[in-house]
């Protein structure tokens, strides 16, 4: 059950990252496009009576164009709210308007829902584009952890948040080693020696409280910290009177590293995977990071490529169904006229340019298009049908990277073995007889 409200969570958060690519690109004449956002327990009633003043002040618009679509948008999103006797737990959002579509022409469009998490803010906007600010709010991950790399060269402070990482400051130190010079100065030399990491450690600590505590709430502006390096540093620091204890606290786990600076970072990460679970990065390197090793040890437990993996979808045969999120893949139904047989067609953006893909290869008649769906939005809509969990990764890992550049960004983890090459032997063939001695 967890698994599939995770994944219907996942379907959302690409919901709302396709919506806000579609209303980003939106653009209208004049201020005729509403920008609507009402919190949880907000009253209908109050934004109703504000749409009705906004109504009487937008009647007075000079410009006769200009005042129609602006009265237009309000009454629409007046009719829209209607629908509400009052506003959904977790919020409303409404986006009404007319927009200019690619070719000229003007298109009235009414979006109004739910958002899958409650939405905490107020917005009124009558503006040429549609304000979608509070939008991306509800796809950044709740948990923001924090990252200390120090050893002996130097330190690297990052944070990690969703599946994105963003190094904050690094800096590097030339720290004197120990030596076998004895006599008088053995003794000067270990004292500079000590005072010289002394003052490295406390660089750090304050450096640490710069990066992650909130200066307005005097309270740490992460959920968690990690504290790694290669050296005895990270002991030292966490140890220190001169470390922060609002941050002191805040410390999940010191891990050792090989390296110092990014490399040290990655591996933090990867060292740190199950104390920070939950947070998206790791799910994706863990769930690509498991399709490359079912391809590694070549179990047959594995799918990639457009038509193999809809071919082991049909046979019910794909456990987790991985896909790109930006996968620009389109499924077309179409339809010989002449013969009325029915044909389904997945096509990139060059193959949809190419006429010849839209013909009978028999009769070279042109096959009629009945139905275009964009293929990502296929799968959310009929991954339930193939008894599979669906999964979309990003490009930003190194590994989600590889998966989008050198797998074609979609594939799948198969529940048992399936032998591709002999599946393709029998569909050639197509006929086939059981009577046959």
């Amino acid at each position: 059950m967890a698994e599939a409200h995770e994944t219907d969570k996942n379907i959302e958060i690409w919901k709302i990252k396709k919506l806000i690519k579609a209303l980003e690109a939106a653009r209208g004449n004049g201020t005729s496009m509403i920008s609507l956002i009402m919190p949880p327990r907000d009253q209908i009633a109050r934004v109703n009576k504000m749409l009705g003043d906004e109504f009487g002040t937008a009647s007075n618009i000079k410009s006769r164009v200009n005042r129609q679509s602006v009265l237009g948008a309000i009454t629409s999103a007046q009719q829209r709210l209607k629908l509400y006797n009052k506003v959904p737990p977790n919020g409303l959002v409404l986006y009404t308007g007319t927009i200019v579509t690619d070719d000229g022409k003007e298109k009235k469009v009414t979006i109004d829902f739910e958002p899958f998490r409650p939405i905490n803010a107020t917005l009124y906007l009558c503006d040429n584009k549609f304000h979608t600010e509070a939008l991306n709010e509800l796809l950044e991950s709740d948990d923001k952890f924090g990252f200390i790399v120090m050893d002996g060269n130097g330190t690297l402070f990052g944070t990690l948040s969703g599946n994105s990482r963003e190094v904050l400051h690094k800096f590097t130190v030339d720290l004197p080693k120990k030596h076998g010079r004895g006599g008088q100065s053995a003794l000067r030399f270990a004292r500079l020696r000590m005072e010289k990491r002394h003052n490295y450690v406390r660089k750090a600590a304050e450096l640490s409280t710069q990066y992650f505590i909130n200066p307005a709430t005097s309270q740490p502006n992460v959920s968690g910290l990690i504290l790694a390096g290669s050296a005895d540093f990270k002991n030292e620091l966490s140890q220190s009177d001169m470390f922060d204890p609002r941050l002191s606290s805040k410390v999940l786990n010191v891990v050792d590293v090989s390296y110092g600076g990014e490399a040290g970072f990655n591996q933090a990460i990867e060292l740190s995977a199950e104390i920070l679970s939950n947070v998206k990065f790791i799910q994706e390197k863990k769930l690509i990071g498991k399709y490359f090793e079912e391809i590694s040890q070549d179990t047959g437990k594995y799918v990639f490529g457009v038509d193999d993996t809809l071919k082991v979808l049909e046979m019910g045969a794909v456990e987790t169904l991985i896909v790109w999120e930006n996968l620009d893949i389109t499924r077309f139904d179409l339809k010989n006229s002449t013969t009325g047989e029915e044909i389904i067609k997945y096509l990139n953006k060059e193959q949809e340019s190419d006429q010849s893909n839209f013909l009978d290869p028999v009769t070279n008649s042109v096959l009629e298009v009945t139905e275009k769906t964009l293929l990502l939005e296929w799968f959310a809509e009929e991954y339930r049908k193939f008894g599979c969990n669906l999964e979309f990764v990003t490009n930003k890992s190194q590994e989600g990277s590889q998966f989008c550049r050198g797998f074609g960004g979609i594939g799948g983890i198969l529940r048992y073995q399936v032998d591709l090459q002999a599946f393709d032997v029998l569909s050639d063939e197509e006929v086939y007889d059981d009577d046959s001695e």
